[in-house]
């Protein structure tokens, strides 16, 4: 049995500044991938054998080094299209190993050499643009906590959090980042879980309620019952789906794959004519064997097959570094294909960050707006809760001066108190008599009941009114009491993120149209956000089936639909295209979305959906480029003389050429805000 420690005994730890909650940025090193390091071998054989051989050495000099040249570059691509051939699947791979050990077999060395270095280079360039992808990936799993305190029969002991089992017992100190899901044994603090429900404001965690991996806990201690492995923690689950991503294949790769083998057979077969005709009419064994084996390399797909996933791969993994997780090659090239796009509001729109909306003395308090704030933030000033930062910043930007504050403590779930001045100053919130004697009734139980996270509807209209707006579902009410007596209220509301205007402006630039506003909220309050946004078409006080079918009704028209809450779970599924806001975004809504925003910056949305398109850009590119050199080299062997090393160079240094080209979505300068 695991000993009771009471968290009022527990010293509490200096609270600790945030954790980065952005991955930091890794970066696979080339030699690191298997497929560069045989390249590499290959190469660096074939580079010292090139000399001996041209400068007339005797073939036991410069033989072996070819020799390690075929084997470090071709064993793996060999095997792979051996097992492709045994599930009745013919591969290009072993259509470049063939014609390699053909060109050996007739005298030419050096040209099958060559064939094998290059195919082997173009492979670890592959390879590059899949582990920067995966790089992205495994960042996000320093977004959760290495270790945790766990408490034993012995005492405490901390463990690596990926050592933890169902039933374990941990200790969590303020400031520290919740390791497992789990239930509150005791204690009582509020945990910021906005990575995993979407709420804006921490959340009051006592006995019984359920705390998540990842999110953040707040001034108190909590011992919580782990009831989840940790391998399966929302964050745990997010890497997998993104892991996902470079086992996926987009539209256009599945189209050139289908195509690819009945494109193999028919080189195959053409390889056999263009041996057997010229043989038949009397040319000599090596020149057919010879034009045959260059035909069948510069005829190969090999830079067709490689035309789109490079590009998009890298486009995937620029996203990832940049905070934009997309999950899969089809969602990447779907992005791009967007002409409308459709956001929610509350989580979106808005950051789920606090700011005072409306100051509202108290009749007879003798207190005017400026007096009331300034109270109220002198009694804040320590807080680390979002609405006591609020306030302060609030007093601040009215440059109003804050008084001294003694006896500071925080009540977790109630607010604050502190002396000010001599007086006694709460802050936090309402209850039923408080609040009606400081608003003159407009403060009534409904508030009193549901605290401070939301109010009800008289507090919203009174709140509204002293602002000059209308009642509005984002709001929330605080009441100040001075010795006791209540002396007014704070309005709080969720703001519009910054970027917020130039974002619908970007994206109505790149679709061609004004994005549309679709939220649950009321109207008058969508029109609010709607307005500072620069959005002209609003549909409001919509459920989540209304969201999805609005994004139905769009019809004709590919929608990139924006959100963060369970309710955009159906409109997210339902769009072409889906992005989630990672930091707030609720578990449902991280799953179902294309690609997810860990950052929550409204900015990196018309970035990735530019990086998509410029990916599908490459793609033609690419396609055009592969294309117009296999006919421009078929075409050469057929009518005219092709020597093989051209051909090599000239197909393989194409399908170099385009795996390179994918590759330059991996530079900074490929991410446009």
């Amino acid at each position: 049995m695991v000993p009771h420690v009471s968290p009022a005994l527990v010293s509490p730890a200096p609270v600790t500044d945030r954790p980065a909650l952005t991955p930091p940025r890794r970066r696979t090193r080339l030699l690191a991938l298997p497929e560069a390091r045989w390249a590499l071998l290959a190469a660096a054989a074939f580079l010292l054998a090139l000399p001996l051989d041209l400068g007339g050495a005797p073939v036991w000099a410069h033989g072996p080094l070819y020799a390690v040249a075929y084997a470090a570059g071709g064993w793996e691509p060999a095997l792979e299209g051996l097992r492709a051939l045994r599930e009745k699947s013919l591969d290009v791979d072993l259509l470049m190993i063939v014609a390699a050990l053909g060109a050996a077999a007739i005298g030419q060395v050096l040209d099958g050499a060559l064939l094998i270095v290059i195919f082997a280079t173009s492979g670890a360039l592959e390879a590059l643009a899949t582990a920067r992808t995966a790089d992205s990936v495994r960042g996000l799993l320093d977004l959760a906590p290495a270790t945790a305190t766990r408490q034993t029969l012995e005492g405490e002991e901390t463990v690596p959090t990926a050592c933890l089992a169902v039933g374990d017992v941990l200790l969590i100190r303020p400031g520290e980042r919740i390791g497992a899901d789990g239930q509150v044994l005791d204690g009582v603090s509020e945990a910021d879980q906005a990575t995993i429900t979407g709420e804006p404001l921490p959340v009051l965690k006592t006995r019984g309620d359920d705390v998540f991996a990842g999110t953040l806990n707040g001034t108190g201690a909590l011992r919580v019952r782990v009831d989840r492995d940790p391998a399966d923690s929302v964050i745990a689950r997010i890497v997998t789906l993104v892991e996902e991503a470079s086992r996926t294949k987009a539209p256009t790769q599945l189209l050139i794959e289908k195509a690819e083998q009945r494109y193999a057979v028919g080189v195959v077969a053409a390889t056999l004519a263009v041996f057997a005709l010229p043989l038949a009419l009397g040319d000599d064994l090596t020149g057919a064997l010879l034009r045959a084996m260059t035909f069948m390399i510069v005829a190969s797909p090999c830079a067709v097959v490689l035309a789109t996933m490079p590009p998009l791969l890298s486009a995937i993994a620029t996203a990832g570094r940049h905070g934009v997780l997309v999950k899969s090659a089809l969602a990447m090239e779907r992005l791009g294909e967007i002409d409308t796009a459709a956001l929610d509001k509350t989580g979106t729109l808005t950051e789920g960050a606090p700011e005072v909306t409306a100051v509202r003395p108290a009749p007879g308090s003798g207190l005017d707006e400026d007096a009331l704030l300034a109270l109220a933030a002198a009694a804040e000033h320590r807080s680390e809760h979002p609405l006591g930062r609020a306030v302060v910043a609030a007093a601040r930007a009215r440059g109003l001066h804050l008084a001294p504050a003694h006896d500071f403590a925080a009540h977790p779930g109630q607010g604050v108190t502190a002396t000010v001045e001599g007086a006694v100053v709460t802050v936090g919130r309402p209850d039923t008599r408080a609040g009606a004697a400081a608003d003159g009734g407009a403060l009534g139980a409904g508030a009193a009941a549901k605290g401070p996270d939301t109010a009800d509807d008289s507090a919203l209209d009174a709140a509204a009114a002293a602002d000059g707006g209308t009642p509005d579902t984002d709001h929330t009410v605080v009441l100040v009491t001075r010795d006791g007596t209540p002396v007014g209220t704070l309005s709080l509301a969720d703001r519009l993120r910054p970027d917020a205007a130039a974002t619908v402006a970007a994206l109505a630039a790149l679709t061609g149209r004004s994005p549309v506003l679709l939220t649950g909220d009321n109207r008058r309050a969508a029109a609010r956000v709607a307005r500072a946004g620069g959005i002209t078409d609003v549909r409001a006080g919509l459920l989540p089936e209304g969201k999805a079918e609005a994004v139905r009704r769009l019809a004709g028209r590919k929608v990139l639909f924006v959100g963060d809450g369970v309710n955009d779970a159906p409109a997210l599924a339902t769009a072409h295209a889906g992005i989630a806001m990672g930091r707030a975004g609720s578990d449902l809504a991280l799953e179902t979305a294309d690609a997810v925003v860990v950052r929550d910056e409204l900015a990196a949305i018309p970035a990735v959906v530019r990086l998509s398109r410029d990916a599908r850009r490459l793609v033609v590119q690419n396609l055009v480029l592969a294309g117009a050199f296999i006919t421009v080299l078929v075409l050469w062997d057929l009518l005219g003389d092709l020597p093989l090393p051209l051909g090599v160079a000239g197909h393989e240094g194409s399908t170099v050429l385009v795996g390179l080209n994918g590759l330059r979505l991996l530079r900074a300068s490929a991410w446009r805000r």
